[in-house]
């Protein structure tokens, strides 16, 4: 229960649902067992009745005690069934605080995960898959609830119906209690030891459901590339294989409470046949009556179910308490880059890289290594090099995705970890080499950073990127739905629309993150005509490969292997004859051979 302890808040939370809940557990309980006596009364009654209509056989009264006979049946009918209407009220009472409470507390829980989520930092996702996240949110903490709802339930009443009923039970006559309640002591061993197995065994269950929803999620984002390859009959086996697994534990599981439920019906059956024979033995010496033994029976039934429930109940918590485990693992993650509570402030875009190093903490791969640079607010600053030279590494640290290993970033003279974190990024515009948009309309994906839409600055900011005709020419113009992961553009437009979507927030540093590589020479200059009078007066990073991208930028640092080899304009670098120079000629004989 150590894991599931951390719920505690949530019942101390919803206490006045769960407190009159348990109320009503106890008062539904008492109306429960109230029944056996009415039982054992009914029974002493039809065996006094039988005896005295015996004894006035052949006289006229004899149809009088038949009548009051079965008036009194009768009232001890309307009594049982009252009793049972009264009780079922209760019960209703009861699923509807705490079922309703366990429901909160899943909303909540769900709540404080994905908040979480949101908190940390861009390292936590790189280490876990998609899908294992979205199972920790969903399938997770629906187990949780089914612990704080039906497992709570049903756990307190089999408490407070087995003390009631054993109570009674002795009350009534200690030595038949004692044989009734005799097989009990092996059903605390069988549960104790059931209980480790079912634990293990759900673990793993969560586990592998963990993997099949990653498996499942991967294939489906990347189903154009198996379709493609005609990989579907191989992703087909592989999905078999990992389902097989699953069934493989979940059957392990089953296989557990098949075996638990037959054996809580033999003690069960075992108990019915001790109190019959034992008492029929204290009726015979006088201690009971025949009532008496019926009220026993009534009892044992009782417990029958919560008996059987007992193993549903214990592989409830225990699943419970392994998804909660998971769950409590990301809770406890901390993000490795946290905010400081300071007021959030303007800035003007003066950036300084003083001796920055840099190591991924997940690969060990030193990404950066000692770069210094200036740029100042209103220049336009481009970034070249080759891939894994460590151009988007700057891009990471500038929007502060991670914090340096060596040196500090500056911002207006200031570091950048002393900035508001959500101040800062709100003045920054983001263009990911990795184009990402939402299963939404184009306005809403170009409007993303605003809480209300614009349409003439979405329009204004998707003329800017070079997309409007485009999107005009669709038929629904910017209410076109773009698929998952904008699957219904083309590369081209995916890119502008992204565009678009980082300078409708006219931030005060933009940052290209190679994002002009499916775009065409022409469109590709109109863009930049653009962006000179967006970004005037504004910082402008474009991290590019392509040389005729960058080649009127203010400043262009050529990086190499995590170092700044060469920086410059395109004039000075070229009369250089180094790295840059040879790229560009490079370049240059790719396009006359293209032509």
């Amino acid at each position: 229960m150590k894991h599931l302890a951390y719920l505690n808040k949530f019942l101390l939370k919803y206490r006045w649902r769960l407190i009159p809940g348990m109320l009503f557990v106890v008062i539904s309980n008492i109306f429960s067992v109230l029944l056996a006596p009415v039982v054992r009364m009914a029974f002493d009654m039809v065996a006094d009745n039988i005896s005295i209509y015996e004894l006035f056989n052949g006289f006229n009264r004899q149809a009088i005690i038949y009548k009051i006979f079965g008036s009194g049946l009768l009232l001890f009918g309307l009594v049982v069934l009252a009793l049972s209407l009264v009780r079922g009220l209760f019960l209703f009472f009861m699923r509807q605080t705490i079922i309703l409470m366990s429901r909160h507390i899943e909303y909540d829980l769900k709540n404080e995960i994905y908040a979480h989520y949101q908190v940390l930092s861009l390292a936590f996702y790189r280490r876990h898959n998609t899908g294992d996240l979205m199972n920790r949110v969903t399938e997770d903490v629906s187990r949780v609830r089914m612990y704080l709802g039906p497992g709570i339930m049903y756990s307190l009443n089999t408490i407070i119906l087995f003390v009631m009923v054993i109570y009674l039970m002795l009350t009534v006559n200690t030595r038949l209690a004692i044989f009734s309640i005799l097989p009990l002591p092996i059903l605390v061993l069988i549960i104790f030891y059931i209980n480790n197995i079912i634990n293990f065994r759900s673990e793993k269950i969560q586990e592998r459901l963990s993997i099949l929803s990653s498996f499942v999620q991967e294939n489906f984002s990347g189903i154009r590339i198996i379709k493609s390859y005609v990989r579907e009959n191989y992703v087909r086996k592989n999905f078999a294989i990992e389902s097989e697994h699953y069934k493989e534990h979940s059957m392990a599981l089953v296989k557990v409470q098949a075996l638990f439920y037959p054996t809580m019906l033999l003690l069960v059956g075992i108990s019915n046949v001790i109190i019959i024979y034992v008492g029929g033995v204290e009726v015979m010496k006088g201690n009971i009556s025949a009532g008496n033994v019926a009220e026993f029976i009534v009892y044992l039934n009782m417990l029958t179910f919560p008996v059987m429930s007992l193993g549903w109940v214990t592989s409830l918590i225990q699943r419970a308490s392994a998804s909660q485990k998971r769950i409590n693992e990301f809770l406890h993650e901390q993000p490795e880059i946290v905010s400081p509570k300071v007021p959030k402030e303007n800035i003007s875009g003066k950036i300084t890289f003083d001796n920055v190093s840099f190591i991924y903490p997940d690969t060990g791969i030193q990404a950066l290594k000692s770069v210094s640079f200036t740029i100042n607010p209103g220049e336009m600053v481009a970034i070249i090099g080759r891939t894994g030279s460590g151009k988007s590494t700057i891009a990471n640290l500038l929007m502060r995705m991670y914090d340096t290993t060596g040196g500090e970033v500056l911002i207006d003279g200031k570091p950048l970890p002393q900035y508001n974190l959500e101040g800062y990024r709100s003045q920054i515009g983001f263009v990911p080499q990795e184009v990402f948009l939402f299963s939404d309309t184009i306005a809403n994906n170009i409007a993303f950073s605003a809480d209300v839409l614009n349409m003439p600055v979405v329009e204004q900011a998707a003329k800017d990127a070079a997309v409007y005709k485009n999107i005009m020419e669709l038929e629904n113009g910017f209410e076109t739905l773009i698929g998952e992961r904008g699957v219904t553009l083309s590369g081209g437009q995916k890119q502008r629309v992204s565009i678009a979507r980082a300078i409708v927030k006219h931030p005060q540093i933009l940052v290209f993150d190679d994002c002009l590589s499916a775009v065409d020479t022409r469109t590709e200059e109109e863009i930049l005509n653009n962006l000179g009078n967006v970004m005037k007066d504004k910082t402008s990073i474009i991290i590019a490969h392509r040389i005729s991208t960058i080649k009127n930028a203010d400043k262009i640092l050529v990086m190499d292997n995590g170092q700044i080899i060469e920086q410059g304009n395109h004039e000075y670098l070229m009369q250089q004859k180094g790295t840059y120079f040879e790229l560009y000629e490079k370049q240059l004989l790719e396009e006359e051979e293209n032509v």
